[in-house]
């Protein structure tokens, strides 16, 4: 026969673990993006592909156009 003295103890033990447990999940979810590895906006951007380049690339000086003073030649010390 169930008392009401018992059941009363068994719903407070559920409740008890009830509520652990969502402690549990809840310093879980506080904690996890603290401790975890997975870093995706590290890799995220990878830079300029060949595109960008070429559309920004420096206008080519060719050497007709060059003055003759930015040709004289440098002598080096041995």
């Amino acid at each position: 026969m169930t008392t009401a003295r018992s059941t009363h103890r068994a719903l407070t033990a559920r409740n008890a673990a009830g509520l652990l447990a969502e402690i549990a999940d809840l310093f879980r979810s506080l904690t996890k993006p603290l401790l975890d590895p997975s870093r995706p906006e590290l890799h995220y951007m990878r830079g300029p592909g060949p595109k960008w380049h070429a559309k920004h690339a420096p206008a080519a000086v060719s050497l007709s156009a060059m003055s003759v003073q930015a040709l004289v030649p440098v002598r080096i010390r041995r």
